[in-house]
């Protein structure tokens, strides 16, 4: 019986991860059809480059991506190996799918705004929740992502530098169709684009190391566990100076803890030493018990 709960528990876990990785996977492909094509300005992905392409292939922009995406998929496990997982390949497929609905339910669809950077603004702001969120799903978008990938074997290039130089790549692409404020607005989109990426990748998530040397340390400690109800730890350091024995305290917190853990630091100990280190991601792996 509690085989079959977890099995169950399993199962919609997936079923629930999956309608959330099609629900960014949505977002995605709405954000390249109304804003991205309708602009011209091609920000570097794998849509970017069908819609240059389409100028000169008669296809639609959707099915170019499809047969891109396709393309890449088969080089990578080639080339790189069984790590692009079944998310990957997801979603590399359902973004052209989407668009291709879109194409048929808004044939011919004009720009909302009528101005590229306006355009452009709106798709690399959607696009970083639409990645955001399959990142939090242990997931891409697959395309260019891939071609990074197998950058960063071959070439022996850093994953992120690799990523920056395909997707600068595909904007200048647009050289061939377009003038050059759309080149340049497509070089500046995928270079702040994937800024604004990282944005909501890692800032939405952003943490804060709080250290702190006081006097009245034990009531500190007493404020992060009681009312922040959150970890510390305290350690003893010696100063190098005189090397007198102090205890400091340092404690892993959100924005608004971090406010109110430095109000009440403030308050008992205006003469307090605090450093602050942002901190991006925590990892804790339980130990086992045998």
């Amino acid at each position: 019986m509690k085989k079959e709960l977890l099995n169950k528990h399993n199962i919609m876990k997936v079923v629930s991860e999956f309608v959330v990785i099609t629900f960014a996977t949505l977002l995605t492909a709405a954000t390249l059809y109304f804003f991205m094509i309708p602009s011209g300005v091609a920000i570097g992905s794998v849509s970017a480059l069908a819609m240059v392409l389409n100028h000169y292939i008669p296809l639609s922009i959707s099915l170019i991506s499809l047969i891109i995406n396709v393309f890449l998929i088969i080089i990578g496990f080639l080339l790189v190996g069984s790590e692009f997982g079944i998310k990957t390949v997801y979603t590399s497929i359902m973004v052209p799918v989407f668009m291709g609905i879109f194409e048929i339910a808004f044939p011919d669809f004009q720009s909302i705004t009528g101005d590229p950077l306006i355009d452009m603004v709106c798709h690399i702001l959607l696009l970083g929740m639409g990645m955001a969120i399959l990142f939090s799903c242990n997931a891409s978008s697959g395309g260019l992502d891939i071609v990074a990938k197998i950058m960063s074997k071959y070439l022996r290039m850093d994953i992120g530098k690799a990523v920056s130089i395909s997707g600068i790549a595909v904007a200048l692409s647009s050289v061939f169709v377009s003038d050059m404020k759309i080149v340049v607005l497509s070089v500046l989109g995928t270079y702040f684009g994937g800024i604004i990426v990282d944005q909501f990748i890692f800032g939405l998530n952003i943490k804060r190391r709080v250290c702190v040397i006081s006097q009245n340390l034990d009531e500190i400690v007493n404020f992060i566990l009681y009312d922040l109800h959150s970890g510390a730890t305290i350690s003893e350091i010696i100063g190098a100076y005189d090397n007198t024995r102090r205890r400091e305290v340092v404690a892993i917190v959100d924005k608004n803890e971090y406010r109110r853990l430095m109000d009440y630091v403030k308050k008992i100990d205006p003469k307090a030493f605090v450093t602050v280190y942002a901190v991006n991601e925590i990892r804790y792996q339980p130990k086992r018990k045998n």
